[in-house]
């Protein structure tokens, strides 16, 4: 049936509107969707590195306690923050009734020195007259033991006058090493017994990082590896492996690695931090961390093909270093990849690289 020619003029009216929009519509799909910029993964050579957090703590603490009882405390001449030196005096105690004794057991010294002196005469004598029989044997051998009395009586008295001196001595307090002073427990006026903490310090202000890692990779791990550890200033520090802990947490399943901080480096202890220790270096295929689109959970890159479509590919990423990723799968070195704007890309879409015309 043929249609009436007023029918079929409209039908070729219409066609030949929807003409010019279809074309429109197909220059617009063939169009860029982005300008974009390409790179090839480069080829790296990374460190293995281990992930790994803990405490900032002194590599040794010392404890300086008095040696004494009995004192009072009457000088303090530390404190919190100090930077001491070895030998340096932290605290004084009260030496009076220490002075009164130390008088008191020099003049025992003296008396026990004339009865020496007076026993040694008698036993000189008795010596001297044994073959004459002018003294009987009783009373010789009474002079000779009272020289061995006397004798022994003043190396007492001696003894007893040298602790009085040490005791005296103990009433100044003094550093056991350079250090920074961490803890004062010395209070003025306070009577101090043996023992007794005054002041706690870091021996030569030398600070560790006691740094937790995973059991597994105890194994690779040994004294004098490089670790880098995000400092709390935001600044990186480097430091090695001084010892690696002999037992595991069988709770956590992870062991203390002791990592040595430079000397010129003295952060405050006591904080938490984190860092990672170096293993070996191996080859790494690297691309730019702007090229890492993450979606649902997953890693992807877009990759252009010489028709200029990109296409979303899965990726497996590692190690990340100085604002590059490793990439374990899904791409190989000839890969042209995005380098940014994958978030706005689909897969298919049409893309300009930059610098064309």
């Amino acid at each position: 049936m043929r249609k009436p020619p007023r029918i079929l003029a409209v039908a070729l009216v219409a066609a030949a509107l929807l003409l010019p929009l279809r074309n429109a519509m197909a220059d617009q799909s063939a169009a860029p969707a982005l300008t974009v910029s390409l790179v090839t993964p480069a080829e790296r050579d990374w460190p293995e590195t281990v992930p790994a957090s803990g405490w900032l703590k002194p590599w040794q603490e010392a404890i300086i306690a008095s040696e004494t009882s009995g004192l009072r405390v009457t000088e303090i001449l530390a404190d919190v923050g100090s930077v001491v030196k070895k030998g340096q005096i932290l605290v004084r105690l009260s030496q009076d009734s220490v002075q009164a004794d130390l008088r008191k057991q020099e003049a025992a010294v003296v008396t026990a020195q004339a009865n020496l002196t007076k026993a040694k005469a008698n036993a000189d004598r008795a010596r001297q007259l044994r073959s004459s029989g002018a003294l009987s044997d009783e009373k010789i051998v009474e002079y000779l033991a009272d020289e061995q009395t006397a004798t022994a009586s003043l190396a007492s008295e001696e003894a007893a006058l040298d602790s009085q001196k040490i005791k005296l001595d103990q009433t100044t307090v003094t550093a056991v090493d350079d250090g920074l002073i961490t803890s004062r427990s010395a209070e003025l006026g306070a009577v101090v017994s043996s023992g007794t903490e005054l002041f706690r310090l870091v021996r030569q202000q030398r600070v560790e990082w006691q740094a937790e890692v995973s059991a597994r990779y105890l194994s690779r791990i040994s004294e004098g590896l490089s670790v880098d550890i995000d400092g709390p200033d935001g600044r990186p520090v480097q430091g090695k492996v001084r010892l690696v802990g002999p037992s595991i947490d069988t709770n956590t399943s992870r062991a203390i690695v002791y990592v040595a901080l430079p000397q010129d480096v003295q952060p405050r202890t006591g904080l938490y931090v984190t860092g990672t220790i170096e293993l070996r270096t191996t080859p790494a295929l690297t691309v730019p961390e702007t090229a890492i689109v993450f979606r649902d959970g997953i890693n992807y890159v877009f990759t252009a093909g010489e028709d200029k479509r990109v296409r979303r590919v899965r990726v497996e990423t590692g190690r990340r270093n100085d604002g590059e990723v490793e990439i374990i799968s899904g791409i190989d070195k000839s890969a042209r990849v995005v380098t940014s704007g994958g978030a706005f890309l689909s897969d298919n879409d049409l893309v300009k690289t930059a610098g064309e015309g």
